[in-house]
């Protein structure tokens, strides 16, 4: 058992502390001293290669910069529709989410949300599962938990275990909260849990035998999983899931999130102007200060939220784009398989095919999704 390897992992604990804390030293002595003055941006050729990393495609960065624009004035317009639904009148969509953090639907206790995310993925997979879904009974079985202190801010998902020992597991950080507005929660748990990560890495590895363990396992591209879990949330909207005006606010401003990725991302990097018809600054070029302005104006998280998402696009150049331009990739290979079958398309044996691909880039994964 774990306690006849206590003495080996302790010494491989502080092995690894050690590792951390000079590499640590390393960066603030020695690296940060040396880049001092040069520029955050990487600028559009080093920017191209990065991204191709992360979504396994050569990207047309002005076309997505463009979609990002588009799906900006599209959410923007939708959450102005479920703002006068909720507070009549709201000057911004914002300000109608800031009413629901003080007087909206919510959860009180910790292990009282624990219980509710619980039962909004067992209703989940009850919904869907012979509808939508063909689920075995052990990609049925995901459990929610609360997250330890001391890691991120944001929730996350684990996958199971290989033979399933340990199912797949979400995790809410409360961050010291005891209180939890229900607009917040609902979409992402949907992205986080099912439909969303929880049956993709599932199901992967429930068919690990058709796949190459690398592919079901480390090899994952980033915006396959993340654009297939921002997929889930859509299919929920579209399936009637978020009629609710506090549910489908909350999840236009998820969505809204992942539209601003797009633009900061390549707009700052590549130096791009802000197109004539933003309502933000038109006609001017992105800095890391427009863009944290930017981000500030159009989200509902907060300003310490905001910042560590700027520090995360410069770290990582490439990444934070894939959750849309996978979205859209899932669509896209969903409408032409659609199209191919016409009056015979079957969602359910669609969605099956589909999740049990693997990971595949982005020009794959459009590929195969239109073939199925």
């Amino acid at each position: 058992g774990p306690g006849a390897l206590r003495s080996d992992l302790d010494a491989a604990a502080r092995a690894a502390t050690a590792s951390v804390v000079a590499l640590r030293d390393w960066m603030r002595d020695v690296y940060a001293p040396a880049i001092e003055g040069a520029p955050d941006i990487v600028g559009r050729e080093r920017y191209a290669r990065l991204s191709r990393a992360c979504n396994g495609t050569d990207l047309d960065l002005d076309e997505a910069y463009a979609y990002g624009w588009s799906e900006f004035h599209r959410l923007l317009a939708e959450m102005r529709t479920e703002a006068e639904r909720i507070l009549p009148g709201a000057a911004t969509p914002w300000v109608a989410l800031a009413h629901l953090d003080e007087h909206g639907t919510h959860i009180e206790g910790v292990e009282e949300v624990r219980v509710w995310l619980q039962e909004l993925m067992d209703e989940a997979i009850d919904a869907l599962d012979g509808t939508h879904f063909e689920l075995a009974e052990r990609v049925r079985k995901v459990e929610s938990h609360i997250a330890p202190p001391g890691g991120a801010a944001a929730p996350y998902y684990t996958g199971p275990s290989e033979d399933f020992s340990r199912p797949g597991r979400t995790w809410l950080p409360t961050m010291g909260e005891t209180r939890f507005p229900v607009y917040d929660l609902v979409s992402t748990w949907y992205h986080e849990g099912v439909p969303g990560h929880h049956l993709q890495l599932a199901q992967w590895a429930h068919v690990a035998e058709n796949l190459s363990r690398f592919q079901a396992t480390v090899g994952i591209v980033s915006a396959n999983a993340e654009g297939w879990a921002l997929y889930a949330e859509r299919l929920m909207d579209e399936l009637g899931f978020l009629t609710d005006p506090e549910r489908r606010i909350g999840y236009l401003d998820a969505q809204m999130m992942r539209a601003l990725r797009v633009i900061v991302d390549i707009g700052m990097h590549l130096e791009l102007e802000i197109p004539a018809d933003s309502p933000f600054h038109p006609g001017e070029r992105w800095t890391p200060d427009l863009a944290q302005e930017f981000y500030d104006a159009h989200c509902s998280r907060t300003t310490e939220y905001v910042t560590s998402e700027m520090t995360r696009y410069l770290t990582i150049p490439g990444q934070a784009i894939g959750y849309k331009l996978g979205e859209r990739a899932w669509l896209l290979g969903r409408e032409n398989a659609r199209r191919r079958h016409g009056a015979a398309f079957d969602a359910k044996a669609w969605h099956m095919a589909a999740l049990s691909q693997g990971s595949l880039g982005l020009d794959d994964l459009v590929e195969e999704l239109s073939a199925l």
